[in-house]
Order: structure tokens, then sequence, then C-alpha cells
């Protein structure tokens, strides 16, 4: 369907196309009935949800459309999104595990959710019971967003007992589908969910998982899509240990520390930075926070942006809203921007969400 989308110019002209075009372009009679003929409860439906202002239709040819996904093979045409979009813009690592996780493994979920989050990264998973939970409420915790990305449409919380994270999340993160509102959760649709947690994500951290986890077939989607693949080790005597240790023989990185997660995704994080630089365009660059830095110019402030957030900063905490207002810039790029001053050693993060220079 992307190749499609992409050889007609987009959605519209594809919904405008004559059966004859669509034939030609390899349609099925079925899909070109469903383009000709949509059923319009659905659609209803659709526009209903559509029409509360934190509800989001993200297309592949809107400009929202996350970067890093793009790029995956079969990327979702299109994502239903509940809260704030730019949020999806925002450096993100995926925090995978066991749904059935050890006491240990929930501890080193949510200390590296918190590390991580408060180092400027955004905590994103699937709202799974066990690993998945315990990574979103960490990262919330610790005063950051999260993304939820969901098997279901969002108008259908799966699991249950997830849907009081589901309203924090909400509120201060966003969660995102494929599927329209009133889809159920069906066993087929969760490995098509995690294309696209991974797809989000500069990498994916595994915290615990057995030999026989959807873990691991999501650990091994992201390292076809070119991601890096943290896993944690652990006892030879704990089997939600044995995937983690299989993933680490395969090839996935030992890690022990959020800090060496942090430097190896700096490339990535980098190939991120410049589309946000693309999609902002020159407009809005310019320095509006201040005069001139005497560390104009260090070679670790290799852009505009990365300029004038630091110029935003002092060596007191500053909160990330306040550089956002204060820079201009959105808070996709500001969130970018900082990752990757302190990837470079200018800036450290703190609790609350607050960064200082260094």
């Amino acid at each position: 369907m992307i190749e499609l989308l992409n050889a007609l110019g987009g959605i519209d002209p594809l919904v405008q196309a004559s059966r004859d075009q669509l034939k030609r372009a390899g349609l099925d009679a079925e899909t070109i009935q469903a383009l000709k003929h949509p059923d319009q409860e659905m659609l209803d439906r659709d526009l209903e949800w559509l029409s509360v202002p934190s509800h989001h239709l993200i297309g592949w040819d809107s400009e929202q459309y996350p970067p890093l996904l793009r790029d995956i093979p079969s990327p979702p045409a299109a994502l239903y999104a509940d809260g704030d979009p730019d949020i999806l813009w925002q450096p993100q690592l995926a925090v995978i595990g066991s749904r059935n996780p050890t006491a240990g493994g929930k501890d080193n979920a949510r200390d590296f959710a918190s590390e991580l989050s408060r180092r400027g990264m955004t905590i994103t998973s699937g709202l799974a019971a066990g690993i998945d939970s315990v990574a979103h409420a960490a990262a919330l915790d610790a005063g950051n967003t999260t993304v939820a990305v969901m098997g279901t449409g969002l108008d259908r919380i799966y699991p249950a007992s997830s849907r009081d994270l589901a309203l924090r999340i909400r509120q201060h993160g966003i969660l995102v589908s494929e599927f329209p509102p009133g889809t159920g959760a069906q066993r087929s649709h969760f490995p098509s969910r995690n294309r696209i947690i991974s797809g989000l994500s500069l990498g994916v951290l595994v915290i615990e998982a057995g030999l026989r986890s959807g873990t691991l077939i999501t650990a091994r989607m992201a390292g076809n899509q070119g991601r890096d693949v943290f896993a944690l080790p652990g006892s030879i005597h704990n089997p939600m240990a044995k995937g983690c240790h299989r993933l680490i023989r395969d090839g996935a990185k030992l890690v022990e520390t959020a800090e060496e997660i942090l430097q190896e995704l700096a490339p990535m994080a980098g190939q991120l930075a410049g589309e946000l630089r693309r999609q902002i365009g020159v407009p809005g660059t310019e320095r509006r926070a201040g005069t001139v830095d005497n560390d104009a110019g260090d070679p670790h402030l290799t852009d505009p942006e990365s300029r004038l957030v630091w110029s935003c900063l002092g060596y007191d905490p500053k909160p990330v809203d306040a550089i956002i207002e204060q820079s201009g810039l959105t808070a996709g790029v500001v969130s970018a921007m900082l990752i990757m001053l302190e990837l470079r050693g200018k800036v450290e993060g703190h609790p609350g969400g607050a960064y200082s220079r260094k």
C-alpha cells in the first residue's frame, strides 16, 4: 500500500483513482471495492472519535508522520494518536520484556526507564502487563513523556488492568495505534503492533524474556529494521534471563548501565536530529533567546538549533517547557537537541525533566 501511495502521490490521489488505475496498480477487487464504497458506519465512528481535540489521524503524507517509522519495511499507512503528536518526534527507546517478570526484572525496568527518561529519552512500549507497564509508569514518575503503541483501537484498552496507566499516558504522553476505533484485541494484531514499537525507536532494550517469549520476535524485528538491540544479562538460573542471553549470543549488545545505551544511540540520534532540521527548515532557527554565547564556536554546537538551545541553558536546572518557550522551537526539536548535547557531554539531566549546562 505504501508503494502505491508513493506512486500515486498520496492518499487523496489514491482515493480519486479509477478502478482501472487501481487494478493496474495490483489491488484486488475486494480492496478496490472498499476504497470506492467505504464502510459509512466505520467512517462515522472515526469522525466522531477525531472530533475530540486530543485525537489525531497522522497519515503517511503528513508532516507529523514519525521519520524513523517511515523508513521501516511495511510502515503503517496512518496512525491514530491520542495525545501530543510532537512526542513522536522525540528520541525514543523501546523498553520491552516479559509479561510475568521477576521482582528483579521489574526493578531493572524501573531503574533503566527512570534514568533514561531523566537523560532525555522518551520510553516507548506496548502497554502490556509486566515490563511494558513498569517502564511506562517509571517514565511518567520521572516527569517525562512516554509512548504506548496499542494492538487495539485507542478506545479499547487492553489489557483492562492497564486502564489507569493509559489515562496517565493520555494526559502526559501519547497512545498510538494503526487500528481504527472499535477494533478489539486479536492475537494477529500484536506482532503488527510490535514492528511500530521498534520502528519509532532509536533502539530496543530487552529487560527479561523467556526463550519462547514474543519479546524475542520484537527484538529480531528491530534488528531487521536496523535498530540497536540491547539486553540485560541475568542469572543462569533465572528462566526469564535465558531469552536475553540468547539475544546476546546472537549479537545484541550486553548493557549494564543507561550510559552504555546512550553512547551507542548517538549516531541514530544524529539521524533523527537531521530529520528534525529538515522538517522545520530555516524559519524558527534564528537566535531568539539572547545574545551570542561565548561557546558559539564550540565544535559540539554544530547547528543553529543546538546553539539556540544551549543559549537558553545556565548552570541551574531549567524545565524543558521553559526551554521550549524561550527558544521558540518545537518540543520535538528541543528534546532531540538536548539529548544530542547530553551525548556530547555538554548538558546534564535532572529529576523532573530539567536540564542544565554541565
